[in-house]
Formats: C-alpha cells, structure tokens, sequence
C-alpha cells in the first residue's frame, strides 16, 4: 500500500485501504489474529460486491465509475489464489456428481458443498453452479 501511496496511484491506495480495514475489523471481532480462509473470504466479498456496484454503474451508463470499479476489482484478484479453468471445474463437477450418484437438481445443494470443499475456494460459484444445472438436467 505505500508503495502506491508513494508511486500516486490513487486507486490502488484506495482499494488497498478499504481491504485493510476490513481485515482489521473482521480481526478485531474476532479479538485475535485472522487465518487465511478467513482472508480470502474478506476479499472476495470485496470482489463481490465490485462486480455487483461494476455491473449497476455499467447498466446506469456511468462508464467512469464503472472503470474505476473494474481497475479496483483487477487489484484485488491479484490477492486471490488462482480459479481453475472451466475444463478443470467441469472435470471436478463430473467426480463429485459421480462420488454421490447424484442424479436430479435436488441434489444440487449436496454437489456445491462438496465442490467448494474440495476445491479450496479455488472455483467460481457461478461457472461451478451452471454445470451442475447442465448435468443434472
């Protein structure tokens, strides 16, 4: 962070400042230190929530904002570990329906958890939710 605050990169600074404090109240809730699960759900509740406020300005028509979203959203996926691919995800899709003998959508629930388990957090819900739909139709 003071390596962009010294370089003037205003945004990086920011971004980096508003991840900062949400680990330092999410450790100060927990009154001790945060392990890295913890972490990395903090930041990619940020990345959520930057797609989601990305998408509503890009809708808005407010494309300066929306780039500002997008170039904060770029900065912190560097702080997230690497998503598999979509062939990755369908490979570990196919296991986990084969491991439980899943066979309709109402196992749906029972495919994700073990995917997002598996995986580490290492899958996009949503790539990981779309082929589950697709193969349990």
């Amino acid at each position: 962070m003071y390596v962009a605050m010294k370089s003037g990169d205003k945004i990086k600074t920011n971004i980096l400042r508003t991840l900062l404090s949400a680990l330092k109240e999410k450790q100060i809730e927990k009154k001790e230190d945060i392990i890295e699960d913890e972490y990395l759900s903090i930041i990619k509740r940020l990345v959520k929530q930057l797609k989601e406020s990305a998408d509503a300005y890009q809708k808005a028509g407010r494309l300066e904002l929306y780039k500002k979203e997008i170039s904060e959203l770029d900065i912190l996926k560097e702080y997230l570990p690497e998503i598999l691919s979509e062939e990755k995800t369908l490979e570990l899709v196919k296991k986990v329906i084969s491991q439980i003998s899943a066979n309709s959508l109402s196992d749906m629930g029972k495919v994700m958890s073990l995917i997002m388990q598996e995986s580490n957090g290492k899958v996009d819900g949503m790539i990981a939710n779309r082929l589950v739909k697709e193969l349990l139709q």
